[in-house]
């Protein structure tokens, strides 16, 4: 689940049941201002922390995961993340045009996986290579390729190393691709399961003569 969801759930389920625990404690039982809103900060805690385990507990069921399984996976979902803020910065800080549409489209493949990932940590166990291996070479490269970049003289080995930094690059775009079409070869399944039972469907409905149908 989206950390922001999940802390906007959390806070939006604990500020009401705080400000109720406080009007019933005081109103209710007579009890002090002090000790209302200490009650108040109590229920605050045991709703906020209350909600998140429910919540996690639901996805981690959805997902058939063991805890030891969810957590591995948020801690490498949380890596991933530092990872992908550096890779972002340093392609932005490239400064070359021809590459920009290419470096604009590896950013939306990773985006993919991660946001994919994230909301259905099961599928990380059908990426673990993108996120142990190429995740780490793309980050990597992009930061040599925008330290070549910023130099102010370019001979011609730079030149040559800018321009070996971008193929590989562009082919580890491909390669994420792979990876994201692996994490989606699941769904294009059952979709082009459902895809021929709805067709076959379709045949038997159509070989039906009218007079039956009418009958029906």
């Amino acid at each position: 689940m989206n950390k922001f969801l999940l802390r906007f759930m959390q806070v939006g389920s604990a500020i009401p049941f705080s400000a109720f625990i406080w009007l019933l404690t005081f109103a209710g039982f007579n009890q002090t201002f002090w000790m209302s809103s200490l009650y108040g900060v109590i229920g605050a805690g045991v709703m906020f922390f209350g909600v998140g385990y429910y919540l996690e507990r639901n996805v981690r069921e959805k997902n058939r995961l063991t805890k030891k399984e969810y957590k591995y996976i948020q801690r490498n979902l949380k890596e991933a993340n530092e990872k992908m803020k550096k890779i972002q910065k340093s392609l932005f800080t490239i400064r070359h045009i021809r590459s920009l549409k290419q470096r604009m489209e590896l950013l939306r493949l990773l985006k993919n996986i991660q946001r994919l990932t994230t909301r259905e940590p099961r599928r990380f166990f059908t990426a673990e290579q993108f996120y142990f291996s190429h995740l780490d070479s793309i980050m990597e490269l992009s930061e040599k390729y925008a330290f070549l970049s910023s130099q102010p003289g370019k001979n011609r080995e730079l030149e040559h190393s800018l321009y070996d930094t971008q193929d590989t690059l562009k082919e580890l775009t491909k390669i994420v691709e792979k990876d994201l079409n692996t994490m989606l070869e699941d769904d294009l399944d059952d979709l082009h399961f459902e895809i021929d039972v709805a067709k076959h469907s379709i045949k038997n409905r159509n070989e039906i003569p009218d007079e039956t149908r009418r009958l029906k």
